[in-house]
């Protein structure tokens, strides 16, 4: 619990940022770490609550508040205060494959739930969070842990992001013989070709992956199951190969904006810009790919969310002459309501990093058709909306674009191949069908997790199914499961 006063004797204090002119000149990370001492003091702060409501109760009831994983978070507080932070980083473990991960782009739930959120202090659970995770890191404590006996069972596990690394490492630490299988060149899903390096480097991801190829899991490149080119396989091979199949791909069918002039070039999906980029700073050839830059250009990003401040963040590092990001939702208020809100996420104004270096947010704007010359995109022409989204007349108004991004999130995993070719049941969303109490699709052998299963959602909740995804295939091979959920 920490210091028993220490929450009355020590300010809240996080971790800054190099400042914003600096940072976009290059795509590393810019969070300034605390010192042991100031991250120990943070630590302290945490308060024997009655009801520690940052743990989470997500796993049993998702959209309750806290943490999805369930963190220890008043435990590892106080090894941290009490200077264990060898115990701190396997408690920690004990409940989340990949907290550095999570301690750098995770939103942070648990802080919003925390008690001292009440009075808008809550404890730096999120900075405390990767101080562990990079400490046990730089002095070794984090070590393969190889199965001391082998169950004879093979698993295949059909995408590498959060939720299928997560699946596989539990699995492989069952003692099962785990294969994954991701269609691009490297693992980590949308840790690696999604959140872009100045948020998360990718030396983060590579250490997990070699820690897992330790422990026995078996990666497969360049290997896309149920695709038609070259050297894709068929996942009903896999099913007479395999004991189980876990379908962890995620959800890549982007919400598109269907109006006029769409066809124009300069109009793209975030997920063809930002990967681009993580490509590039990876010394990956973007092959015959059409190269997507933002530099010299004013830079139009429909899409209030993450992807959006990624997109953000990337074309002013690429260098962009202006960035504006629309969304269609009215402002939300600058303060939330805590009686009415807490200890759940509150809907409130939030900045994010990216979108502090310089962007213009626009708010209850609905995009009706674009124009451009020579059939490249040169304009967006916008109205404002009402609280239904209905355009408001006279209220018409353009926006200058050569470059235009659409981040408007995903509905569903993508139907061709994979899910149509195994005949999987899909729910009314277009989500694979699975419930989360066994992670069963309507093929026997066959699980899902993640964003495949649940839809778009957080990396912290792709980690949490992923690890329960691999609870339940380990007790449908074995009768039994010693795996933590």
């Amino acid at each position: 619990m920490g210091k028993i006063t220490g929450f009355l004797e020590i300010e809240r204090h996080d971790r800054k940022y190099a400042p914003a002119a600096e940072r976009v000149k290059s795509y590393r990370e810019f969070v300034v770490p605390l010192s042991e001492k100031d991250t120990r003091d943070q630590a302290a702060r945490c308060m024997n609550c009655g009801i520690p409501y940052c743990h989470g109760t997500g796993s049993v009831q998702p959209g309750t508040p806290g943490c999805p994983v369930n963190n220890q978070i008043p435990d590892f507080n106080d090894l941290v205060y009490q200077g264990d932070w060898e115990e701190a980083a396997r408690n920690l473990h004990s409940t989340n494959n990949f907290p550095e991960f999570t301690g750098r782009i995770c939103p942070a739930p648990c802080e919003a739930s925390c008690t001292l959120n009440i009075d808008d202090n809550p404890v730096t659970i999120k900075t405390i969070e990767c101080a562990i995770a990079d400490r046990a890191w730089d002095n070794g404590w984090v070590k393969p842990e190889i199965p001391t006996t082998r169950t004879g069972k093979k698993v295949a596990v059909i995408g590498s992001g959060p939720a299928g690394m997560a699946c596989a490492q539990q699995l492989a630490r069952a003692g099962h013989d785990v294969h994954v299988y991701e269609k691009f060149a490297k693992a980590g899903g949308l840790l690696r070709y999604g959140i872009p390096d100045f948020k998360m480097e990718k030396h983060h991801v590579d250490r997990r992956v070699a820690q897992m190829e330790a422990e026995g899991v078996t990666f497969h490149y360049g290997v896309h199951v149920g695709g038609s080119s070259p050297g894709a396989i068929d996942p009903r091979d896999l099913l007479n190969q395999y004991d189980a199949l876990a379908l962890t791909g995620g959800a890549e069918a982007a919400r598109d904006l269907q109006i006029p002039g769409r066809d124009l070039d300069g109009i793209h999906f975030a997920m063809d810009f930002l990967p681009q980029q993580n490509r590039r700073v990876s010394n990956e050839p973007l092959g015959s790919e059409s190269e997507i830059l933002a530099g010299g250009k004013h830079v139009v990003v429909i899409g209030g969310g993450d992807t959006g401040s990624d997109c953000i963040g990337t074309s002013f590092r690429q260098g962009a002459l202006s960035v504006t990001q629309l969304e269609i939702m009215p402002a939300p208020p600058e303060h939330e309501n805590k009686g009415l809100t807490w200890p759940n996420w509150p809907l409130k104004m939030r900045t994010s990093s990216s979108q502090a270096e310089g962007a213009k947010r626009e708010y209850a704007v609905l995009t009706q058709r674009f124009s451009g010359v020579d059939g490249k995109v040169t304009k967006l022409h916008c109205v404002q909306v009402d609280d239904k989204f209905k355009p408001v007349a006279g209220s018409e108004f353009e926006f200058e674009a050569q470059l235009v991004l659409l981040a408007m999130g995903f509905v569903h995993p993508v139907h061709e191949g994979l899910l149509k070719t195994l005949g999987v049941d899909l729910d009314p969303r277009g989500n694979v069908r699975a419930n989360t109490a066994d992670y069963h699709t309507s093929r026997p052998n066959v699980f899902s997790a993640g964003d495949m299963r649940r839809g778009q959602s957080l990396v912290v909740w792709a980690i949490r199914e992923g690890r329960l995804c691999a609870r339940a295939i380990d007790q449908f091979l074995m009768g039994t499961t010693n795996l933590p959920r």
